[in-house]
């Protein structure tokens, strides 16, 4: 497995961060890869990716680009520059087309573990790739991005919630499970394939949530690291969690999906987001559970987080709606 060597102090500095640049990044591999996780995944997928095929099919050595660049287990170092907060996606896309072009081949050689094909010989592939890049965040992504960004915020309010009741470890497990964990001794694993260790410790340690649901580790070395994961499934996919009919039938569904959804702390704008729901219904819901007690709320910052309370739960796991398994995959690059 490959671990990060992490200490005390790096953790409490870490933070999470929300970029369009890597969301339109993990984009570009769920094109790339072309099936779904979920039913949300499916229906963007028929709507998006005919017109992404045919963008390939007329450049053949950009499709070959990407191909190449994608590796099992090594992505192109170029093609995925680590996210830096508040940075425009356009300056990112400027770094990538500055790159190098004997750096940008070596890199694509790394990710496919031997030689470059011949039609890639060639000093263009940082600018072929920041052109896809544009092309899948103004036809893909932009158009959707509000949205995204919110379900993304919700994800970090949540997850920032997570660090002050369960502690890092119980976050970090969370992440991608059975990928990211925290092994103790000040050791943080970010994947499964057998690397050598990296010592990270005094250096910046960022988290930064995707809504297609696959992530992967990133570096510059030596002091930037970031982990790339993918937001809990009922995030990604609002649909993904069903509200049982008897719930339904004691609640009101819109009632009772809000309910459903309070497993992780969540701002009434957020609700808002993920339910599809007016902000005014989405308020009264949420007084009429406050009103029983199935729901509590607290104030995290300049923020009013809403979260079952024990009867909540007691009410839900009695339904079966259960929380739901995340839709987070995983391919990290190591």
């Amino acid at each position: 497995m490959g671990w990060w060597q992490v200490n005390a102090d790096t953790l409490v500095r870490s933070r999470f961060v929300v970029c369009p640049f890597t969301e339109t990044f993990a984009t570009l591999r769920l094109l790339h890869r072309g099936t779904a996780a979920h039913p949300g995944e499916e229906a963007w997928l028929r709507t998006h990716l005919p017109g992404y095929r045919a963008r390939l099919a007329a450049d053949p050595v950009t499709a070959l680009l990407v191909r190449s660049a994608m590796g099992t287990s090594w992505i192109a170092d170029f093609l995925a520059p680590l996210p830096r907060e508040g940075t425009p996606l356009e300056e990112t896309l400027a770094r990538i087309r500055a790159t190098d072009p004997a750096e940008a081949r070596a890199n694509v050689r790394v990710s496919l573990r031997g030689p470059l094909p011949a039609a890639l010989e060639r000093d263009d592939l940082p600018e072929r790739a920041a052109a896809l890049l544009a092309y899948v965040w103004t036809r893909t992504v932009r158009p959707y991005w509000d949205r995204r960004r919110r379900i993304l915020e919700a994800d970090v309010v949540a997850r920032t919630a997570q660090v002050s009741r369960g502690g890092w470890a119980a976050v970090i497990d969370s992440l991608t499970p059975g990928q990211t964990r925290w092994l103790g001794d000040n050791r943080l694993q970010v994947n499964r394939h057998e690397r050598p260790p990296r010592e990270i410790s005094g250096a910046e340690l960022v988290f930064v949530p995707v809504t297609p649901g696959r992530g992967w580790a990133t570096w510059e070395e030596p002091r930037r690291y970031a982990i790339v994961y993918g937001c809990t499934g009922a995030l990604a996919d609002p649909g993904a969690r069903s509200v049982p009919a008897s719930l339904g039938t004691l609640l009101g569904t819109a009632r009772a999906r809000v309910l459903v959804l309070l497993d992780s702390p969540l701002s009434t704008s957020q609700l808002v987001v993920l339910t599809g729901q007016g902000l005014g219904s989405v308020g009264r819901h949420l007084r009429v559970l406050l009103d029983a007690g199935l729901v509590e709320r607290r104030r995290a910052g300049r923020s009013v987080l809403y979260a079952r309370t024990a009867a909540g739960e007691v009410l839900v796991e009695a339904s079966g709606a259960g929380t739901g398994d995340s839709l987070s995959g995983v391919s990290i690059r190591s």
